[in-house]
Protein backbone atom coordinates (compact mmCIF):
# COMPACT_ATOMS: atom_id res chain seq x y z
CA UNK A 1 0.00 0.00 0.00
CA UNK A 2 1.35 3.46 -0.94
CA UNK A 3 1.26 5.92 1.94
CA UNK A 4 1.26 9.72 1.68
CA UNK A 5 3.06 12.22 3.89
CA UNK A 6 0.08 12.64 6.22
CA UNK A 7 0.03 8.89 6.95
CA UNK A 8 3.51 9.19 8.44
CA UNK A 9 2.67 12.17 10.66
CA UNK A 10 1.29 11.74 14.19
CA UNK A 11 -1.76 14.04 14.16
CA UNK A 12 -1.83 14.98 17.87
CA UNK A 13 1.68 16.13 18.81
CA UNK A 14 0.72 17.34 22.30
CA UNK A 15 -0.57 13.96 23.42
CA UNK A 16 1.47 11.33 21.61
CA UNK A 17 0.78 7.69 22.41
CA UNK A 18 2.73 4.74 21.02
CA UNK A 19 -0.18 3.31 19.04
CA UNK A 20 -1.04 5.00 15.75
CA UNK A 21 -2.64 3.50 12.67
CA UNK A 22 -3.62 5.82 9.77
CA UNK A 23 -6.82 5.14 7.83
CA UNK A 24 -6.39 7.47 4.86
CA UNK A 25 -6.07 4.73 2.24
CA UNK A 26 -8.62 2.82 0.16
CA UNK A 27 -11.59 5.18 0.42
CA UNK A 28 -14.39 5.75 -2.04
CA UNK A 29 -16.65 8.79 -2.16
CA UNK A 30 -20.08 8.22 -3.69
CA UNK A 31 -18.68 5.07 -5.26
CA UNK A 32 -15.54 6.61 -6.79
CA UNK A 33 -11.99 6.36 -5.38
CA UNK A 34 -10.69 9.43 -3.52
CA UNK A 35 -7.32 10.28 -1.98
CA UNK A 36 -7.62 11.27 1.65
CA UNK A 37 -7.06 13.36 3.66
CA UNK A 38 -7.81 16.04 1.02
CA UNK A 39 -11.33 17.34 0.35
CA UNK A 40 -12.93 16.27 -2.96
CA UNK A 41 -12.64 19.79 -4.42
CA UNK A 42 -8.82 19.68 -4.12
CA UNK A 43 -6.67 18.47 -7.06
CA UNK A 44 -4.73 16.19 -4.68
CA UNK A 45 -7.94 14.28 -3.89
CA UNK A 46 -8.04 13.02 -7.48
CA UNK A 47 -11.83 12.83 -7.32
CA UNK A 48 -13.54 13.38 -10.70
CA UNK A 49 -17.15 13.96 -9.66
CA UNK A 50 -19.21 17.07 -9.07
CA UNK A 51 -19.38 17.69 -5.32
CA UNK A 52 -22.94 17.69 -4.04
CA UNK A 53 -24.35 18.30 -0.59
CA UNK A 54 -24.35 14.63 0.49
CA UNK A 55 -21.03 12.78 0.56
CA UNK A 56 -20.96 9.05 1.33
CA UNK A 57 -17.50 7.65 2.12
CA UNK A 58 -16.57 3.99 2.54
CA UNK A 59 -13.43 2.02 3.28
CA UNK A 60 -12.39 -1.24 4.90
CA UNK A 61 -9.54 -1.95 7.31
CA UNK A 62 -7.96 -4.78 9.23
CA UNK A 63 -6.11 -4.04 12.43
CA UNK A 64 -2.43 -4.90 12.20
CA UNK A 65 -1.26 -7.81 14.29
CA UNK A 66 -0.34 -6.77 17.81
CA UNK A 67 -1.92 -3.30 17.46
CA UNK A 68 -4.22 -3.75 20.46
CA UNK A 69 -2.99 -5.43 23.65
CA UNK A 70 -5.63 -7.42 25.48
CA UNK A 71 -8.21 -5.34 27.39
CA UNK A 72 -7.32 -2.10 25.57
CA UNK A 73 -9.80 0.08 23.70
CA UNK A 74 -9.67 1.14 20.04
CA UNK A 75 -10.38 4.82 19.37
CA UNK A 76 -11.34 6.16 15.93
CA UNK A 77 -10.32 9.77 15.23
CA UNK A 78 -11.32 12.31 12.56
CA UNK A 79 -9.33 15.53 12.18
CA UNK A 80 -12.23 17.44 10.60
CA UNK A 81 -15.33 16.74 8.50
CA UNK A 82 -17.32 19.61 6.96
CA UNK A 83 -20.15 20.32 7.93
CA UNK A 84 -21.94 17.41 9.64
CA UNK A 85 -20.86 13.78 9.88
CA UNK A 86 -22.39 10.43 10.80
CA UNK A 87 -20.07 7.44 11.23
CA UNK A 88 -20.79 3.70 11.19
CA UNK A 89 -18.45 0.78 11.90
CA UNK A 90 -19.70 -2.54 10.53
CA UNK A 91 -23.16 -1.01 10.26
CA UNK A 92 -23.28 0.15 13.89
CA UNK A 93 -23.58 3.92 14.57
CA UNK A 94 -20.29 5.11 16.05
CA UNK A 95 -20.33 8.92 16.07
CA UNK A 96 -22.16 12.05 15.00
CA UNK A 97 -20.53 15.46 14.76
CA UNK A 98 -21.48 18.99 13.73
CA UNK A 99 -19.13 21.72 12.53
CA UNK A 100 -16.36 21.36 9.99
CA UNK A 101 -13.21 22.58 11.75
CA UNK A 102 -12.62 20.59 14.94
CA UNK A 103 -11.63 16.95 15.62
CA UNK A 104 -13.85 14.25 17.08
CA UNK A 105 -13.43 10.62 18.09
CA UNK A 106 -15.30 7.48 19.15
CA UNK A 107 -14.57 4.26 21.03
CA UNK A 108 -15.27 1.53 18.44
CA UNK A 109 -13.90 -1.49 20.32
CA UNK A 110 -17.21 -3.28 20.69
CA UNK A 111 -18.08 -2.72 17.02
CA UNK A 112 -15.00 -4.42 15.60
CA UNK A 113 -15.01 -7.81 13.91
CA UNK A 114 -12.25 -10.35 13.44
CA UNK A 115 -10.47 -9.62 10.16
CA UNK A 116 -11.87 -6.94 7.87
CA UNK A 117 -14.00 -4.07 9.18
CA UNK A 118 -16.20 -1.69 7.20
CA UNK A 119 -16.12 2.06 7.94
CA UNK A 120 -18.75 4.40 6.51
CA UNK A 121 -19.09 8.18 6.82
CA UNK A 122 -21.99 10.29 5.60
CA UNK A 123 -21.13 13.98 5.46
CA UNK A 124 -23.64 16.69 4.62
CA UNK A 125 -22.41 20.12 3.56
CA UNK A 126 -25.04 22.66 2.57
CA UNK A 127 -22.70 25.54 3.45
CA UNK A 128 -25.24 26.47 6.11
CA UNK A 129 -24.41 29.77 7.76
CA UNK A 130 -25.66 28.36 11.07
CA UNK A 131 -22.26 26.65 11.20
CA UNK A 132 -18.82 28.29 10.99
CA UNK A 133 -17.83 28.47 7.32
CA UNK A 134 -15.09 31.08 7.00
CA UNK A 135 -14.19 32.14 3.46
CA UNK A 136 -16.05 29.31 1.71
CA UNK A 137 -18.56 30.28 -0.99
CA UNK A 138 -20.62 28.31 -3.50
CA UNK A 139 -19.61 30.85 -6.18
CA UNK A 140 -15.96 31.72 -5.46
CA UNK A 141 -15.00 35.29 -6.32
CA UNK A 142 -12.82 38.05 -4.88
CA UNK A 143 -12.27 37.35 -1.18
CA UNK A 144 -14.52 34.25 -1.30
CA UNK A 145 -12.90 30.91 -2.06
CA UNK A 146 -13.71 27.38 -3.21
CA UNK A 147 -15.79 25.56 -0.59
CA UNK A 148 -14.42 22.46 1.12
CA UNK A 149 -16.70 19.50 1.83
CA UNK A 150 -16.56 16.23 3.73
CA UNK A 151 -13.39 14.73 5.17
CA UNK A 152 -10.49 17.19 4.90
CA UNK A 153 -8.10 16.00 7.62
CA UNK A 154 -6.68 12.63 8.58
CA UNK A 155 -8.57 9.59 9.84
CA UNK A 156 -6.69 7.36 12.30
CA UNK A 157 -6.88 4.76 15.03
CA UNK A 158 -5.12 4.46 18.35
CA UNK A 159 -5.27 2.04 21.25
CA UNK A 160 -5.68 3.15 24.85
CA UNK A 161 -6.12 1.16 28.06
CA UNK A 162 -9.62 0.70 29.41
CA UNK A 163 -8.48 2.05 32.79
CA UNK A 164 -5.97 4.82 33.50
CA UNK A 165 -5.76 6.21 29.97
CA UNK A 166 -4.35 9.73 29.59
CA UNK A 167 -7.44 11.21 27.98
CA UNK A 168 -6.47 14.90 27.94
CA UNK A 169 -4.01 17.49 29.20
CA UNK A 170 -4.56 21.15 30.05
CA UNK A 171 -1.35 23.19 30.32
CA UNK A 172 -1.14 26.75 31.66
CA UNK A 173 2.36 28.31 31.50
CA UNK A 174 4.02 31.00 33.54
CA UNK A 175 7.55 32.39 33.69
CA UNK A 176 8.85 29.85 36.19
CA UNK A 177 6.16 27.17 36.30
CA UNK A 178 3.55 25.27 34.34
CA UNK A 179 0.22 24.12 35.72
CA UNK A 180 -0.83 20.67 34.50
CA UNK A 181 -4.37 19.34 34.68
CA UNK A 182 -4.67 15.77 33.39
CA UNK A 183 -7.70 13.58 32.86
CA UNK A 184 -6.55 10.05 33.57
CA UNK A 185 -9.89 8.46 34.38
CA UNK A 186 -9.45 8.85 38.12
CA UNK A 187 -5.99 7.23 38.23
CA UNK A 188 -2.90 8.88 39.77
CA UNK A 189 -0.09 9.75 37.40
CA UNK A 190 3.57 10.76 37.33
CA UNK A 191 5.31 13.46 35.29
CA UNK A 192 8.91 13.51 34.07
CA UNK A 193 10.50 16.56 32.41
CA UNK A 194 14.13 16.40 31.15
CA UNK A 195 15.89 19.68 31.95
CA UNK A 196 18.54 19.36 29.28
CA UNK A 197 21.53 19.13 31.63
CA UNK A 198 21.11 15.56 32.82
CA UNK A 199 18.61 16.49 35.52
CA UNK A 200 15.03 15.22 35.50
CA UNK A 201 12.13 17.14 37.03
CA UNK A 202 9.52 14.74 38.39
CA UNK A 203 6.16 15.10 40.11
CA UNK A 204 3.05 13.10 40.98
CA UNK A 205 -0.50 14.20 40.28
CA UNK A 206 -4.14 13.24 40.66
CA UNK A 207 -6.64 13.09 37.81
CA UNK A 208 -8.51 16.36 37.34
CA UNK A 209 -6.57 18.22 40.04
CA UNK A 210 -4.30 21.10 38.88
CA UNK A 211 -0.63 20.39 39.57
CA UNK A 212 1.79 23.35 39.69
CA UNK A 213 5.22 22.35 38.47
CA UNK A 214 8.07 24.74 39.32
CA UNK A 215 10.85 24.63 36.71
CA UNK A 216 14.37 25.43 37.95
CA UNK A 217 16.49 27.77 35.82
CA UNK A 218 13.55 28.48 33.49
CA UNK A 219 14.25 28.76 29.78
CA UNK A 220 11.60 31.07 28.32
CA UNK A 221 9.96 30.67 24.92
CA UNK A 222 10.30 33.54 22.42
CA UNK A 223 10.15 33.76 18.60
CA UNK A 224 13.94 34.14 18.61
CA UNK A 225 14.44 31.19 20.99
CA UNK A 226 11.40 28.87 20.85
CA UNK A 227 12.47 26.53 23.63
CA UNK A 228 10.13 23.60 24.32
CA UNK A 229 10.25 21.29 27.33
CA UNK A 230 9.31 17.69 26.62
CA UNK A 231 7.20 15.85 29.17
CA UNK A 232 6.18 12.25 29.82
CA UNK A 233 2.98 11.50 31.70
CA UNK A 234 2.41 7.96 32.91
CA UNK A 235 -0.22 6.01 34.81
CA UNK A 236 -0.02 2.38 35.89
CA UNK A 237 -1.37 1.34 32.47
CA UNK A 238 -0.61 4.16 30.02
CA UNK A 239 2.12 6.53 28.90
CA UNK A 240 2.01 9.58 26.64
CA UNK A 241 4.47 12.23 25.48
CA UNK A 242 3.77 15.97 25.44
CA UNK A 243 5.57 19.31 25.59
CA UNK A 244 5.14 22.80 27.00
CA UNK A 245 6.81 26.19 26.98
CA UNK A 246 7.29 28.87 29.62
CA UNK A 247 5.92 32.23 28.52
CA UNK A 248 3.36 34.87 29.45
CA UNK A 249 1.20 37.34 27.51
CA UNK A 250 0.25 40.54 29.37
CA UNK A 251 -0.53 44.21 28.80
CA UNK A 252 1.00 47.05 30.79
CA UNK A 253 1.05 50.81 30.49
CA UNK A 254 4.30 52.41 29.33
CA UNK A 255 4.51 56.13 28.69
CA UNK A 256 0.75 56.58 28.68
CA UNK A 257 0.09 53.76 26.21
CA UNK A 258 -0.99 50.16 26.74
CA UNK A 259 1.78 47.89 25.45
CA UNK A 260 1.48 44.21 24.69
CA UNK A 261 4.20 42.21 26.47
CA UNK A 262 5.67 38.76 25.95
CA UNK A 263 7.34 37.46 29.12
CA UNK A 264 6.95 40.91 30.63
CA UNK A 265 8.77 42.71 27.80
CA UNK A 266 7.05 44.86 25.14
CA UNK A 267 6.65 43.05 21.85
CA UNK A 268 5.50 44.21 18.41
CA UNK A 269 3.34 41.75 16.51
CA UNK A 270 4.99 42.15 13.11
CA UNK A 271 2.65 39.89 11.22
CA UNK A 272 0.94 38.70 8.08
CA UNK A 273 -2.57 37.39 7.46
CA UNK A 274 -2.53 33.64 6.85
CA UNK A 275 -5.63 32.20 5.16
CA UNK A 276 -4.32 28.61 5.18
CA UNK A 277 -5.17 27.80 1.55
CA UNK A 278 -2.98 25.77 -0.81
CA UNK A 279 -3.29 25.50 -4.56
CA UNK A 280 -3.10 21.69 -4.75
CA UNK A 281 -4.91 20.79 -1.51
CA UNK A 282 -7.10 23.82 -0.70
CA UNK A 283 -7.60 23.52 3.10
CA UNK A 284 -4.70 21.07 3.46
CA UNK A 285 -1.19 21.13 1.95
CA UNK A 286 0.41 18.14 0.28
CA UNK A 287 2.46 17.39 3.39
CA UNK A 288 2.62 18.70 6.99
CA UNK A 289 6.15 19.94 6.27
CA UNK A 290 4.58 22.69 4.16
CA UNK A 291 3.52 24.41 7.38
CA UNK A 292 7.19 24.52 8.42
CA UNK A 293 8.06 26.05 5.06
CA UNK A 294 5.39 28.75 5.35
CA UNK A 295 6.62 29.69 8.83
CA UNK A 296 10.22 29.83 7.66
CA UNK A 297 9.28 31.86 4.56
CA UNK A 298 7.73 34.53 6.76
CA UNK A 299 10.55 34.49 9.31
CA UNK A 300 12.98 34.96 6.42
CA UNK A 301 11.12 38.21 5.64
CA UNK A 302 11.41 39.37 9.26
CA UNK A 303 7.89 38.58 10.48
CA UNK A 304 7.22 37.13 13.92
CA UNK A 305 3.42 36.71 13.81
CA UNK A 306 0.76 34.96 11.74
CA UNK A 307 -2.88 35.91 12.08
CA UNK A 308 -4.66 32.65 11.29
CA UNK A 309 -7.68 34.03 9.47
CA UNK A 310 -11.14 32.52 10.14
CA UNK A 311 -9.85 28.93 9.92
CA UNK A 312 -8.70 26.30 12.41
CA UNK A 313 -5.76 24.26 11.16
CA UNK A 314 -4.58 20.72 11.88
CA UNK A 315 -2.31 20.66 14.91
CA UNK A 316 0.65 20.24 12.55
CA UNK A 317 0.43 23.97 11.82
CA UNK A 318 0.52 25.03 15.48
CA UNK A 319 3.28 22.52 16.22
CA UNK A 320 5.37 24.11 13.46
CA UNK A 321 4.82 27.55 15.02
CA UNK A 322 5.64 26.19 18.50
CA UNK A 323 8.90 24.61 17.29
CA UNK A 324 10.05 27.34 14.91
CA UNK A 325 9.06 30.41 16.92
CA UNK A 326 6.09 32.07 15.26
CA UNK A 327 3.47 33.94 17.29
CA UNK A 328 -0.13 33.23 16.29
CA UNK A 329 -3.26 35.33 16.63
CA UNK A 330 -6.03 32.77 16.10
CA UNK A 331 -9.37 33.88 14.66
CA UNK A 332 -12.62 32.21 15.53
CA UNK A 333 -14.34 30.89 12.40
CA UNK A 334 -17.10 33.21 11.27
CA UNK A 335 -20.68 32.06 10.90
CA UNK A 336 -23.85 34.04 10.23
CA UNK A 337 -24.58 36.39 7.37
CA UNK A 338 -22.16 38.82 5.76
CA UNK A 339 -23.43 41.89 3.87
CA UNK A 340 -20.94 43.79 1.71
CA UNK A 341 -22.54 47.24 2.07
CA UNK A 342 -23.38 46.88 5.75
CA UNK A 343 -20.20 45.11 6.89
CA UNK A 344 -17.53 46.59 4.58
CA UNK A 345 -18.49 49.71 2.60
CA UNK A 346 -20.18 51.69 5.39
CA UNK A 347 -17.48 51.09 8.04
CA UNK A 348 -14.68 51.68 5.52
CA UNK A 349 -15.96 54.97 4.15
CA UNK A 350 -18.75 56.26 6.45
CA UNK A 351 -18.84 55.08 10.10
CA UNK A 352 -17.19 52.34 12.12
CA UNK A 353 -19.75 52.51 14.91
CA UNK A 354 -22.70 50.16 15.27
CA UNK A 355 -24.42 48.44 18.17
CA UNK A 356 -24.54 44.65 18.24
CA UNK A 357 -27.16 43.77 20.88
CA UNK A 358 -30.04 41.75 19.49
CA UNK A 359 -28.16 40.87 16.33
CA UNK A 360 -26.71 37.51 15.31
CA UNK A 361 -29.48 35.60 13.57
CA UNK A 362 -31.10 32.45 14.90
CA UNK A 363 -30.66 31.18 18.45
CA UNK A 364 -29.36 27.91 17.00
CA UNK A 365 -26.62 29.76 15.12
CA UNK A 366 -25.60 31.77 18.17
CA UNK A 367 -25.54 28.79 20.53
CA UNK A 368 -23.41 26.80 18.10
CA UNK A 369 -21.02 29.71 17.53
CA UNK A 370 -20.39 30.14 21.25
CA UNK A 371 -19.89 26.42 21.78
CA UNK A 372 -17.54 26.28 18.80
CA UNK A 373 -15.51 29.19 20.22
CA UNK A 374 -15.16 27.46 23.59
CA UNK A 375 -14.27 24.16 21.92
CA UNK A 376 -11.66 25.93 19.76
CA UNK A 377 -10.02 27.44 22.86
CA UNK A 378 -10.03 24.05 24.62
CA UNK A 379 -8.60 22.31 21.55
CA UNK A 380 -5.72 24.76 20.95
CA UNK A 381 -5.06 26.17 24.41
CA UNK A 382 -1.88 24.16 25.06
CA UNK A 383 0.01 25.60 22.08
CA UNK A 384 2.43 28.29 23.33
CA UNK A 385 2.61 29.97 19.92
CA UNK A 386 -0.95 31.29 20.30
CA UNK A 387 -0.83 34.65 22.07
CA UNK A 388 -4.29 35.99 21.25
CA UNK A 389 -7.72 35.35 19.77
CA UNK A 390 -10.03 37.24 17.40
CA UNK A 391 -13.74 36.79 18.09
CA UNK A 392 -15.51 38.80 15.35
CA UNK A 393 -13.97 40.04 12.12
CA UNK A 394 -15.37 43.19 10.46
CA UNK A 395 -18.85 42.80 11.92
CA UNK A 396 -19.42 39.45 10.24
CA UNK A 397 -21.94 37.55 12.38
CA UNK A 398 -21.29 39.93 15.30
CA UNK A 399 -23.66 40.00 18.28
CA UNK A 400 -23.45 40.41 22.08
CA UNK A 401 -19.70 40.89 21.76
CA UNK A 402 -19.11 42.15 25.32
CA UNK A 403 -20.80 39.09 26.81
CA UNK A 404 -18.92 36.72 24.52
CA UNK A 405 -15.63 38.44 25.40
CA UNK A 406 -16.31 37.72 29.08
CA UNK A 407 -17.31 34.12 28.32
CA UNK A 408 -14.10 33.38 26.42
CA UNK A 409 -11.80 35.41 28.66
CA UNK A 410 -12.86 33.24 31.59
CA UNK A 411 -11.92 30.17 29.53
CA UNK A 412 -8.44 31.52 28.68
CA UNK A 413 -7.36 34.47 30.87
CA UNK A 414 -3.69 34.12 29.91
CA UNK A 415 -4.08 35.47 26.37
CA UNK A 416 -5.52 38.63 24.82
CA UNK A 417 -8.89 38.72 23.07
CA UNK A 418 -9.46 41.09 20.18
CA UNK A 419 -13.25 41.14 20.41
CA UNK A 420 -13.85 43.01 17.17
CA UNK A 421 -11.26 43.20 14.41
CA UNK A 422 -11.54 46.25 12.19
CA UNK A 423 -14.65 48.04 13.41
CA UNK A 424 -17.95 47.97 15.33
CA UNK A 425 -16.08 47.93 18.66
CA UNK A 426 -18.19 47.76 21.80
CA UNK A 427 -16.93 48.19 25.37
CA UNK A 428 -14.94 45.07 26.26
CA UNK A 429 -11.78 43.94 24.50
CA UNK A 430 -8.07 43.68 25.26
CA UNK A 431 -7.16 45.32 21.94
CA UNK A 432 -8.27 48.36 19.98
CA UNK A 433 -8.25 47.18 16.37
CA UNK A 434 -7.96 49.07 13.09
CA UNK A 435 -8.15 47.89 9.47
CA UNK A 436 -6.63 50.36 6.99
CA UNK A 437 -6.42 49.40 3.33
CA UNK A 438 -6.62 52.87 1.81
CA UNK A 439 -5.13 56.25 2.75
CA UNK A 440 -2.34 55.38 5.17
CA UNK A 441 -2.47 57.54 8.30
CA UNK A 442 -0.79 57.80 11.66
CA UNK A 443 -2.76 55.87 14.27
CA UNK A 444 -3.13 56.59 17.96
CA UNK A 445 -4.93 54.59 20.63
CA UNK A 446 -8.03 56.22 22.08
CA UNK A 447 -9.27 53.49 24.43
CA UNK A 448 -7.41 53.42 27.77
CA UNK A 449 -6.14 50.01 28.85
CA UNK A 450 -6.45 48.49 25.37
CA UNK A 451 -3.36 48.08 23.20
CA UNK A 452 -3.56 49.41 19.63
CA UNK A 453 -3.40 46.78 16.88
CA UNK A 454 -3.48 47.37 13.12
CA UNK A 455 -4.89 43.91 12.49
CA UNK A 456 -5.22 44.23 8.69
CA UNK A 457 -3.56 46.50 6.14
CA UNK A 458 -1.78 46.53 2.77
CA UNK A 459 -3.09 43.87 0.44
CA UNK A 460 -1.22 45.28 -2.56
CA UNK A 461 -1.65 43.20 -5.69
CA UNK A 462 0.99 41.80 -8.02
CA UNK A 463 0.26 39.12 -10.63
CA UNK A 464 3.15 36.82 -11.52
CA UNK A 465 2.62 35.23 -14.93
CA UNK A 466 2.50 31.45 -14.88
CA UNK A 467 1.73 31.41 -11.14
CA UNK A 468 -1.83 32.69 -10.97
CA UNK A 469 -4.81 30.44 -10.32
CA UNK A 470 -7.17 32.60 -12.40
CA UNK A 471 -6.02 34.44 -15.50
CA UNK A 472 -8.80 37.00 -15.15
CA UNK A 473 -10.73 38.65 -12.33
CA UNK A 474 -7.69 39.07 -10.10
CA UNK A 475 -8.27 40.85 -6.81
CA UNK A 476 -6.20 43.08 -4.56
CA UNK A 477 -6.12 46.59 -3.08
CA UNK A 478 -4.91 49.54 -5.11
CA UNK A 479 -3.35 49.69 -8.54
CA UNK A 480 -1.67 46.50 -9.78
CA UNK A 481 2.09 46.34 -9.11
CA UNK A 482 3.98 45.09 -12.15
CA UNK A 483 7.36 44.24 -10.62
CA UNK A 484 9.00 43.15 -7.40
CA UNK A 485 10.38 46.67 -7.03
CA UNK A 486 6.96 48.30 -7.33
CA UNK A 487 5.35 45.99 -4.76
CA UNK A 488 8.27 46.37 -2.34
CA UNK A 489 8.19 50.17 -2.64
CA UNK A 490 4.47 50.26 -1.92
CA UNK A 491 4.87 48.06 1.18
CA UNK A 492 7.83 50.15 2.35
CA UNK A 493 5.85 53.35 1.83
CA UNK A 494 2.95 52.04 3.92
CA UNK A 495 5.27 51.20 6.81
CA UNK A 496 7.00 54.57 6.60
CA UNK A 497 3.77 56.59 6.31
CA UNK A 498 1.64 54.68 8.83
CA UNK A 499 3.21 51.87 10.83
CA UNK A 500 6.54 53.29 11.98
CA UNK A 501 5.21 56.73 13.02
CA UNK A 502 2.31 55.06 14.89
CA UNK A 503 4.56 53.00 17.18
CA UNK A 504 5.44 55.96 19.46
CA UNK A 505 1.67 56.61 19.65
CA UNK A 506 1.02 53.14 21.06
CA UNK A 507 0.80 50.81 18.05
CA UNK A 508 1.70 47.28 19.19
CA UNK A 509 1.17 45.24 16.04
CA UNK A 510 0.55 45.25 12.31
CA UNK A 511 -0.83 42.46 10.11
CA UNK A 512 -0.04 42.76 6.40
CA UNK A 513 -2.45 41.10 3.96
CA UNK A 514 -1.25 38.45 3.17
CA UNK A 515 1.10 35.43 3.22
CA UNK A 516 0.25 34.10 -0.25
CA UNK A 517 -2.13 34.63 -3.13
CA UNK A 518 -5.38 32.69 -2.78
CA UNK A 519 -7.25 31.75 -5.96
CA UNK A 520 -8.26 35.11 -7.52
CA UNK A 521 -6.56 37.16 -4.81
CA UNK A 522 -3.10 38.22 -5.97
CA UNK A 523 -2.11 40.23 -2.91
CA UNK A 524 0.24 37.71 -1.28
CA UNK A 525 3.91 38.03 -0.44
CA UNK A 526 4.19 34.66 -2.23
CA UNK A 527 2.32 33.25 -5.18
CA UNK A 528 -0.47 30.72 -4.52
CA UNK A 529 1.88 27.82 -5.36
CA UNK A 530 4.57 29.32 -3.08
CA UNK A 531 7.01 29.19 -6.01
CA UNK A 532 7.76 32.94 -6.23
CA UNK A 533 8.50 35.44 -3.48
CA UNK A 534 7.00 38.70 -4.73
CA UNK A 535 8.73 41.31 -2.52
CA UNK A 536 12.42 42.03 -1.95
CA UNK A 537 13.77 40.07 1.01
CA UNK A 538 16.46 42.54 2.06
CA UNK A 539 14.04 45.46 2.14
CA UNK A 540 11.51 43.43 4.12
CA UNK A 541 14.21 42.52 6.66
CA UNK A 542 15.19 46.17 6.91
CA UNK A 543 11.54 47.09 7.60
CA UNK A 544 11.45 44.50 10.40
CA UNK A 545 14.66 45.91 11.90
CA UNK A 546 13.23 49.44 11.79
CA UNK A 547 10.05 48.25 13.50
CA UNK A 548 12.14 46.74 16.29
CA UNK A 549 14.16 49.92 16.71
CA UNK A 550 11.01 52.06 16.74
CA UNK A 551 9.51 49.93 19.51
CA UNK A 552 12.70 50.03 21.57
CA UNK A 553 12.90 53.82 21.22
CA UNK A 554 9.22 54.26 22.13
CA UNK A 555 9.64 52.13 25.26
CA UNK A 556 12.82 53.95 26.24
CA UNK A 557 11.16 57.33 25.81
CA UNK A 558 8.10 56.10 27.73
Amino acid sequence: MEYNAWDRYYPRPQLRRGSFYPLNQGWTLNGRPINLPWPPQAPLAGWPGEVGEVLCYETAFTLPEGFVPQEWRVLLHFGAVDQTAQVWVNGTPAARHEGGYLPFSADITDMLAQGENRLEVKAVDTLSHDYPYGKQHKRPHGMWYTPVSGIWQGVWLEAAPAQGAVASLRLTPGLTEVTVEADTGGEDYSLAVPLGDGRMLTAAGKSGVPLRLEVPDPHLWTPEDPYLYTMTIATATDQAESYFALRTVTTREIGGHARLCLNGKPVFLHGVLDQGYFRDGLFLPKSPEEYDRDVLRMKALGFNTLRKHVKVEPEAFYYACDRLGMLVVQDMVNSGEYRYIRDTVIPTFVSKKRGDLGRGGSERRKLFFERHCLDTVAHLKNHPCIVGWTIFNEGWGQYDSDRIYRLLKRADPGRFFMTTSGWFAQRESDAESEHVYFNSRVLEGTRPGKFLFLSECGGFSRRVGGHVALERKNYGYGEQCRTEGELTARIQGMYEDMVLPSIPSGLCGCVYTQLSDVEGETNGLYTYDRAVRKADQEVMLDIAARVGKALAQAVENG
